[in-house]
Order: C-alpha cells, then sequence, then structure tokens
C-alpha cells in the first residue's frame, strides 16, 4: 500500500512526498531526504521506515525538541492514516491509500491580503497588537485534524482550491471574519460559513468556539491566551 507525508506550516499546505523507499530521513542538514530551514528542528531529527510495505513507522533521532505524533512526544511508532507529526514549527499528515480521500481544499495564510483595502499604518499596526489576547485555528476534520495555525498576523485568509473566501482580522480587542469577494472561476457552491450560516458583506467579531466551514472542511476559532 503506496503512502505519503503532507507537509504544512502555519496550516497552509508545503509539499507533499511519495514514501518510495524503505527509509525516510527529515531534518535541517542537507543529507535528508527531506530538508527544512527550520532552526528548531535538530540536524537528522526523525526517520521514518517502512516494513516490507505493509507498516510504516517513525523514529526520534534523538532530536533536541523532540518528534510529536497527534501533539504526544514519541521515540518510535507505528503511523496510522492521518496521523499528524510535529516537527519544529512544521507538521507533517500520513495517508495511506485506500483511507480517506485527500484534497487540499482549504488553505489558511498569513499575509497582507491585497483583494482588501490596504491599511497605511501596517506596520505601526502589526507593532500595537502585540500583547493582545492571540487566537487560532484548529482544524474539526479531514486528513489535517488536529493541526493548529496561531493568528498572529493582521490579517489571515482562508481559501477553496487556490481561492479567497474569507478575511480574518485581528484588532486590538477581537479578531473579525468578513467574506472576500468571489470571482468568476470559483464555483459558486463553495461559501465561507460561520457556525453554519452563509458570510454577510460585513465584518463579524469571532468568539471562541466558532466553526468556520468551507465545503465541509471545518476550522474552529479559539483564544490561545
Amino acid at each position: 500500500m503506496n503512502s505519503k507525508l503532507i507537509l504544512t506550516l502555519d496550516g497552509e499546505i508545503i509539499d507533499e512526498y511519495p514514501l518510495e523507499t524503505e527509509t525516510f530521513s527529515i531534518g535541517r542538514k542537507h543529507t535528508n531526504d527531506v530538508q527544512l530551514n527550520d532552526l528548531t528542528m535538530s540536524g537528522h531529527h526523525a526517520l521514518i521506515s517502512r516494513i516490507q510495505s505493509s507498516q510504516t513507522f517513525i523514529e526520534d533521532l534523538g532530536s533536541t525538541n523532540g518528534t510529536l505524533v497527534n501533539g504526544n512526544h514519541v521515540k518510535k511508532m507505528a503511523l496510522k492514516h492521518g496521523d499528524i507529526i510535529q516537527m519544529g514549527h512544521h507538521q507533517f499528515t500520513f495517508l495511506n491509500e485506500g483511507g480517506a480521500q485527500y484534497e487540499p481544499t482549504m488553505f489558511i495564510k498569513a499575509e497582507l491580503d491585497e483583494t482588501q483595502m490596504v491599511l497605511p499604518e501596517w506596520e505601526s499596526r502589526e507593532e500595537s497588537i502585540k500583547g493582545q489576547p492571540l487566537a487560532g485555528l484548529r482544524t474539526l476534520n479531514g486528513p489535517l485534524a488536529r493541526a493548529v495555525m496561531e493568528l498572529r498576523k493582521p490579517f489571515s485568509t482562508i481559501g477553496f482550491q487556490g481561492h479567497k473566501m474569507a478575511l480574518i482580522s485581528r484588532g486590538l480587542d477581537n479578531y473579525t471574519i468578513s467574506p472576500v469577494a468571489a470571482t468568476k472561476s470559483r464555483r459558486s457552491s463553495a461559501h465561507a460559513l460561520l457556525n453554519g450560516e452563509e458570510l454577510g458583506p460585513a465584518a463579524v467579531t469571532l468568539r471562541s468556539e466558532d466553526i468556520i466551514s468551507i465545503s465541509g472542511f471545518e476550522v474552529e476559532f479559539y483564544f490561545i491566551h
């Protein structure tokens, strides 16, 4: 059974790697099969190994900050479809053929959104929100379930198949969500929903445990501190 790893950073899909060899190494040094420029990772951080193509294991190679699977530190364990592997700031999702069909239908990205009004005080606003309540999004379903993203930037966008659909804005005392204008290339059935209701034209203040969904993919808004 073929398997692969989906690499994500801050909720955004970066790449995918088919596991076609018996071993697959991950770390900061260029001698790894996957080299990641992440100072929180060790030079040789972890090793993926396959036994007769029937079972796949992950092993931490004595890394400084450890390897987590579904939020738990591990030394070595067998992987199952949908497991979330955390190494430093990066996350890998382990997928097996025959498991749930994987489609990167949704992305979450922190950025200055060019489709919205550009605030001239961008840098000063980013500085002013430091120390204010910090929130995040955590996925509730699909192959990226349990993955989290902190909403540190003044703006974060949520999208479907490459199209931006909603904008989350971080203010001095709250977060708001508003729709991004539709494009002709986007299918009309794809809408961002907040707690099951389609977003209206006005920005809405987000509250803890609010559910944002796009085409069946769901994330929960929550306050970290």
